[in-house]
């Protein structure tokens, strides 16, 4: 049974078409994962469903009075301004609710209690009799289980922000969840429970994401934007390759018929025109004419990005035995405040050919260890060698560029002694054909630069690569170029991420945290058990009851000792320099994606890449800080 209709969508940016003629139906029970790359139009369809963005042309229908809950990225869009976490219509209802009953007070006419009765029913219908349950349980779900109602959510953080607003609207159970995506900001645990929740959700859900394990994990439809035109697969992202590669393989062949079949025609039509043959050369004009129309229509079925990458990589020699050691973690600790380490006692070694990745719960450490590692921080306990012949790389979620001013190729031969050939070949494996090397840096987008950097850093062959959530912000195809630059790569490789399906293409081994340290684990897989096995509580043991001899009263003073007044000034302090740094972290933030913006219109200077860098390397202190004291 439908519950949506896309019909014949079209919306169009400065001449160019976003949106051509798009149309498909969301029905009951569907869990459609949207996919596509950045710039495709994918959050442009959900604002035209949500009535923010108008159509050039085209309807769309909710049947049957359907509701339809929205979750943007954008946090300006949401409505924070409340210190409570229940909806405006839920506590208006609950308002009404209670007003009738001071009246049934005074006043139990027939009128009264029909209209009490009405009044009831339509709080029960918005869930307000379990929703204070509901919504503690998907706070906890979504790691917030410590904030409650009536907290200022305009203090929070940004991913807080983003998670309160995901609990609110999931307990809400609209009809349709419209989520763009979710899993930014959210940890392991986090993403585990919200797939466990969409998943028997018992409603419709369509969700934007670039989470190749979350799509396979709820999705049974997955719907692709490419070049303006939609293509629909069933199941989920496994079962969307499958179908994808053998639509192509099919297409494919068919447009190298179409286009033989129109070079053939064309022969036909000159010969007919060589031959004053007049009649038959306008009869095969109007066949050429027919088939350039069908030839047009089947390529637009093809992804705009066909044939434009390949992702071989070949790997670069390196002398020297690859079991060879290059660093070596012996019982490291960290902590920011006296007596509460961040993390403790973790030893590993990496070797010139592991990719080792570092998995865990948001604040558990993840970034400071990699900083650590990069000789950026100190531990306060234990050691870390580093081999003195080897040569590092670092790339973060936002990549610097010291002059924006010059294209990629520019880029990559100044970087290197590539010769024309071999830079266009390199950086062809890493999606720049054609044009595209001639782009200027400040004008590419979040996945373009990352890939131009990668393409340039792999070049520079260091022995060490360390990556910092490397796939955040980028699409699907952008990831992929990344694994497969890195899966290739034969240097060893030390990466935080988030991302399950990266980590399990690339990773050797895993550095996963639980409990304030970290132990290395086979996969990701194995990672995972161990933290639920963790969570698990041990049943109860029935204690012998034991005659103890009295202490002394000096002995038990001395056990007893505690210090209240001085621990609750201290947990004071602890909690205002949290709020203090959410909000210092959430305004520098704002000032690096206003810096971002300025990079993409290309209106930046060098002082503003200078500021950029210097507040990137604030936050990131302020962050180990906040880490810290959670």
């Amino acid at each position: 049974m439908p519950v949506l209709s896309v019909c014949d969508i079209s919306v169009v940016y400065n001449g160019r078409p976003i949106l051509d003629k798009v149309s498909f139906t969301v029905n009951e029970g569907d869990k459609i994962a949207f996919i596509g790359n950045n710039g495709a139009g994918k959050s442009t369809l959900f604002k035209a469903i949500k009535g923010v963005v108008r159509p050039d042309d085209g309807t769309i229908i909710a049947h049957g009075n359907s509701i339809v809950g929205f979750l943007s990225q954008n946090m300006d869009e949401q409505d924070l301004s409340s210190d409570t976490l229940k909806p405006v219509e839920l506590i208006d209802a609950e308002l009404k609710l209670r007003e009738l009953e001071e009246v049934l007070k005074t006043d139990s006419s027939r009128d009264k209690l029909d209209e009490y009765s009405r009044q009831q029913a339509h709080f029960e219908a918005l869930g307000g009799y379990d929703y204070e349950y509901r919504i503690k349980e998907a706070m906890a779900g979504l790691g917030l289980g410590d904030i409650s109602d009536r907290t200022n959510l305009m203090t929070l953080s940004g991913g807080e922000k983003m998670r309160v607003c995901l609990a609110r609207l999931i307990v809400q159970r609209p009809d349709i969840l419209m989520l763009d995506e979710p899993t930014n900001h959210l940890d392991a645990d986090a993403i585990e429970w919200l797939e466990g929740f969409l998943k028997s959700y018992k409603g419709s859900v369509f969700v934007i994401t670039h989470d190749r394990h979350f799509i396979d994990t709820f999705a049974n439809r997955v719907i692709e934007l490419d070049g303006g035109h939609i293509t629909e697969y069933k199941g989920n992202y496994k079962d969307y390759r499958v179908q994808k590669a053998e639509f192509l393989k099919t297409q494919l062949a068919y447009v190298e018929n179409l286009e033989k079949e129109l070079e053939h025609q064309l022969d036909v039509k000159q010969t007919m025109l060589s031959h004053r043959n007049i009649s038959g050369y306008h009869q095969r004009e109007k066949m050429v004419d027919k088939l350039s129309i069908v030839l047009e229509k089947e390529r637009a079925k093809l992804p705009s990005g066909q044939n434009k990458m390949s992702f071989s990589v070949v790997p670069a020699e390196r002398s020297g035995a690859e079991d060879k050691i290059l660093i070596q973690v012996k019982n490291v600790a960290k902590s920011f405040t006296p007596g509460e380490n961040v993390f403790e006692n973790i030893s590993f070694e990496l070797k010139a050919d592991e990719k080792i990745f570092l998995a865990g719960p948001n604040g558990c450490g993840k970034s400071t260890l990699l900083s650590m590692l990069r000789g950026k921080s100190s531990g306060s306990e234990g050691s870390v060698f580093i081999s003195a012949s080897a040569t590092v790389g670092f790339m973060e979620q936002f990549v610097p560029f010291e002059d924006e001013t010059i294209s990629c190729y520019d880029e990559l031969v100044k970087r290197s002694d590539l010769t024309i050939t071999e830079a266009r070949s390199m950086l062809a494996r890493f999606g720049f054909r054609g044009e595209d090397v001639f782009k200027t840096i400040n004008v590419l987008s979040g996945g373009e630069r990352s890939r131009l950097y990668l393409c340039c850093i792999l070049e520079e062959n260091p022995d060490i690569l360390f990556l910092d959530e490397p796939t955040n912000h980028l699409d699907i195809e952008s990831r992929e170029i990344l694994e497969d630059a890195l899966s290739s790569y034969n240097g060893a490789i030390i990466c935080v991420s988030h991302d399950r399906f990266f980590i399990d293409k690339c990773a050797h081994k895993v550095l996963g945290f639980i409990g304030g340290t970290a132990t290395l684990y086979d996969s990701y897989d194995y990672y995972r058990k161990a933290v639920s096995k963790s969570q698990v509580k041990p049943e109860p043991k029935v204690q012998e009851v034991k005659v103890e001899t009295p202490k002394s009263a000096p002995e038990k003073e001395k056990t007893n000792r505690v210090n209240p007044a001085l621990e609750r000034k201290l947990e004071a302090q602890r909690r205002n320099r949290i709020s203090e740094l959410e909000k210092l972290i959430e305004k520098m933030e704002a000032e690096q994606k206003a810096l971002e913006d300025k990079f993409a219109s290309g209106e930046a200077g060098f002082e503003d890449y200078d500021l950029y860098g210097r507040n990137a390397d604030v936050i990131e202190k302020m962050y180990n800080e906040y880490e810290s004291l959670c």
